[in-house]
């Protein structure tokens, strides 16, 4: 029974350390800070944006590929990106999670308006939605992201063919 109890427990604290992992992302993509990078990323982390956009391999690119002019230009102009919680399949010290991403940004086109108590704002639009498919592996008792497949949700194949990898969460249960 102790070992039942032990196991559960660290599925439970496993899945919290994986969404508190997955939450720093959008907040280290949306300050490019460095460290914040460094420190949720394995050394050997593969970023893939699919056809058309670049990705980025290894931490340290990824820290070059954040602190980009152009990723910089992105942030200052009022860059968000906005997840929501992500499906988490455990595996000992590996796990998989499947989640979106909205990057939003400010509208400045946008009609002004006034929300109570809120002050004026011309909105925000959603520049585009993305589904991911991130590989976690345990690290020294810390978890880390190995990799990250992004694909945008436009309708086509691929996305929703990374989407239904998730399926199997439930359907092979």
């Amino acid at each position: 029974m102790q070992d039942d109890l032990e196991d559960r427990l660290r599925v439970v604290e496993d899945r919290l350390a994986i969404y508190n992992l997955l939450a720093a992302h959008p907040l280290s993509a949306d300050t490019g800070e460095p460290g914040f990078i460094e420190s949720i990323y394995t050394p050997d982390f593969v970023f893939d944006r699919g056809a058309g956009l670049a990705g980025a391999r290894g931490r340290d690119n990824m820290v070059t590929f954040v602190g980009s002019d152009a990723h910089h230009t992105a942030i200052a102009g009022g860059l968000a990106h906005f997840g929501n919680l992500p499906l988490i399949e455990l595996n000992g010290d590996t796990a998989t999670a499947t989640s979106y991403i909205a990057l939003i940004t400010p509208d400045e086109e946008g009609e002004e308006r006034e929300l109570a108590n809120h002050g004026r704002s011309t909105g925000f639009r959603i520049h585009r939605i993305v589904a991911n498919r991130w590989s976690l592996v345990r690290e020294d008792g810390r978890w880390a992201i190995a990799s990250r497949k992004v694909l945008p949700m436009d309708g086509s194949g691929p996305a929703l063919d990374m989407l239904r990898q998730a399926a199997t969460y439930y359907t092979d249960r």
